[in-house]
């Protein structure tokens, strides 16, 4: 079934047995939306999967959103699912997910040692090393979202002008970030090896591969983050929302 017609009876079951509100229904066609920004390779109801609500989670999480935020939109998304396996649209198993335990959310700023450890933590002897470090470099180094660092494309890297040029939405708003020569260095380092390793002769727009010359998804990396924090020990809740908060944070310090 595709999505649209799928949330469009869903909002029509809320709205008919519930009597939600007119204002609720836009509340919840919205956190939909938002659902699905997260997961642009599903076309069709056929493409949800049992994990979709955790990762969901964890995308929003990483990218700073508020507790109560995610708490919302998750019993949201959580109801759709629910209301699709009811209509047989999807299997049960699809309304067996475990609702994550939502903390309060507090800003994360570990310190210049730690951020260094992490930087450094991967092994530089692998051309997935390599690539992490490019990722992990770059991001701390120009502010990224997770988003724009997984969607950053060659055309949008200018070495000679040390910059990154990120385009937004449908008005294709740009916004220049300056990167420092130091990330340059292991982003160079990474488009001169790995990525032409992992392209195989193959041609792609985007910066940032895996193996399969595909482009780095942001669960992977936020995966990895955790992963690299971990290895150095870091205690603190790390991830790639932390390099965000921390590029700033550090920015103002110095």
């Amino acid at each position: 079934m595709e999505i649209a017609d799928a949330i469009e009876r869903y909002l029509q079951f809320l709205l008919v047995e519930h009597g939600v509100s007119a204002s609720t229904l836009l509340n919840y066609q919205e956190d939909l939306k938002i659902f699905l920004l997260d997961f642009p390779e599903k076309l069709s109801t056929e493409d949800f999967l049992p994990s979709d609500p955790n990762d969901f989670v964890l995308l929003e999480a990483g990218k700073g959103r508020s507790s109560a935020s995610i708490a919302r939109r998750l019993s949201c998304v959580l109801g759709f699912y629910r209301f699709l396996v009811n209509e047989g649209i999807l299997p049960e198993e699809a309304d067996k997910v475990e609702r994550p335990k939502m903390g309060k959310r507090l800003p994360i700023v570990v310190s210049h040692e730690d951020i260094e450890s992490l930087l450094e933590a991967p092994d530089m002897k692998k051309d997935s090393g390599i690539r992490d470090r490019a990722m992990l470099e770059t991001m701390y180094a120009s502010g990224l979202r997770v988003s724009e660092l997984c969607n950053l494309k060659i055309s949008e890297v200018s070495l000679q002008h040390r910059s990154i040029t990120i385009v937004h939405g449908k008005g294709a708003k740009e916004r220049s970030v300056p990167i420092s020569s130091f990330a340059l260095e292991y982003l160079e380092t990474y488009l001169d090896g790995p990525r032409k390793r992992f392209l195989k002769g193959k041609n792609s727009p985007y910066v940032f591969l895996n193996r399969q010359g595909k482009p780095i998804t942001r669960i992977y990396f936020f995966q990895q983050v955790k992963k690299y924090a971990e290895e150095v020990g870091i205690e603190e809740n790390v991830s790639p929302h932390t390099l965000r908060h921390c590029f700033a944070t550090h920015l103002l310090e110095n």
